[in-house]
């Protein structure tokens, strides 16, 4: 190849290259950014609430995001794997707590982010209640996203079961449900469906509580830890009835866990529960349709309390550019109308939302928005009033005073102790 091949064969592929890098700055698109992943410590295991953290799941990833689920099954557990990692410096994006003083700590000790800027694009202010609003916000900023409420104190009836005793109408009263619990102990059933464990125990007795004693004992107890209320007489009938009911358990009954006790309303077997709304989540993956299957009852009259509990995510401190991305969509997801009402319609809650349409829900989930329109009827949990210390002492007590026999006045002035403590 002679000199002059060469110079044209070299501008040649000068050009080319040059026509190339132009033609890639022109043609290929910038890298587009990785998918924000957020990992959630949760404790939905049960067959219905798996079914609803995937709603919720699918709408981050519908956002855009990529979910990573780390579910630990209970409560306590969870929140202590949470607590742990959080602290070991090892944080998920995002875990479950409940709406209460549970987190109180981790916020205190600067442990967490703040959601403020999804709250304000959510008019969170606006839209959830008081009762809400003053757990998840400290000291102007917000802390948790709330995702639904719960109301613990739901009795629940298998319309199987009741036929087959011959009741014939879901009770109006305390007094009417005794007569049915008798029925069906008369007709071989299980009367009460329970798993004797602490906190179960504990829900029984929120809903004798409220109503029996009313708002008015249940907020001197509750909130105000008034130990002149804990010695009244009033109190006391509560203590009582609350007691009474543990003579229609089954042998089976201790240890059990709540959804297997929903099992035994679903096959039939047993015809009443108490226990928190998030048992219909259980009826619904079972095709049971409320009304039709099982009734439910928010408490007995027009005055009877509804007790506000609920799931919130929190989100660990970082400064992770992409993990706080990550946090600040999952925070707008979970709180948005839509993914509420599509995790309430699996987790058997409501929308922690007020401005949801709630003709999607079935006739006990809109039972529960209805009331919710009566601020007089709303009250905090146990959990909202007092701390896990005083919480986990007065269930001790409780579970004490199901399980053995003692004098109720001992419990009252027990409860008086550990309440002030």
């Amino acid at each position: 190849m002679n000199k002059k091949s060469k110079k044209v064969l070299g501008l040649t592929a000068v050009a080319v290259a040059a026509f190339g890098v132009s033609c890639g700055a022109q043609a290929q698109p910038k890298p587009a950014a990785a998918p924000l992943k957020a990992e959630v410590i949760h404790w939905w295991t049960s067959g219905g609430e798996s079914a609803a953290v995937k709603a919720m799941a699918d709408a981050y990833r519908a956002a855009g995001g990529v979910w990573v689920d780390t579910a630990v099954a209970l409560g306590e557990q969870a929140r202590s794997v949470a607590i742990n990692r959080i602290v070991g410096g090892n944080p998920p994006t995002a875990a479950q707590f409940n709406t209460s003083k549970q987190f109180l700590d981790v916020v205190e000790q600067g442990l967490l982010n703040n959601v403020d800027e999804a709250a304000a694009q959510g008019g969170w202010d606006k839209v959830l209640p008081e009762t809400v609003l003053n757990v998840i916000k400290v000291k102007g900023h917000f802390y948790a996203a709330p995702i639904n409420i719960h109301m613990p104190a739901w009795i629940w009836t298998s319309k199987a079961a009741f036929k087959k005793a011959g009741i014939t109408s879901e009770p109006k009263s305390m007094d009417e449900l005794f007569a049915a619990l008798d029925k069906l102990k008369a007709a071989g059933l299980i009367g009460l469906a329970h798993g004797g464990q602490p906190w179960q125990d504990n829900t029984v007795f929120a809903a004798v509580l409220s109503n029996v004693g009313g708002r008015d004992l249940y907020l001197k107890v509750m909130r105000d830890r008034d130990a002149k209320a804990i010695n009244s007489a009033e109190f006391k009938n509560v203590l009582l009835t609350f007691k009474r009911l543990q003579s229609y358990v089954d042998k089976g009954s201790p240890g059990r866990n709540w959804n297997d006790a929903t099992a035994l309303l679903i096959s039939g077997k047993a015809g009443v529960q108490f226990m928190g709304d998030w048992a219909k989540g259980e009826f619904a993956l079972a095709k049971q349709e409320a009304g039709r299957d099982y009734g439910c009852i928010a408490g007995f009259g027009p005055n009877s309390p509804y007790i506000i509990q609920g799931d919130v995510l929190v989100f660990p401190k970082t400064t992770q550019p992409e993990a706080v991305k990550a946090q600040k969509l999952l925070a707008n997801v979970a709180t948005a109308p839509a993914t509420q009402i599509a995790f309430s319609i699996k987790k058997g809650s409501i929308p922690a939302r007020s401005d949801i349409d709630a003709s999607q829900l079935d006739i006990c989930g809109q039972q529960g928005v209805a009331i919710m329109k009566d601020k007089t009827r709303q009250l905090g949990n146990g959990e909202v009033y007092l701390t896990p210390d005083q919480n986990g002492a007065m269930q001790d007590i409780l579970t004490a005073y199901w399980n053995r026999a003692m004098p109720v006045e001992k419990v009252q002035k027990d409860l008086a102790a550990a309440l002030n403590n």
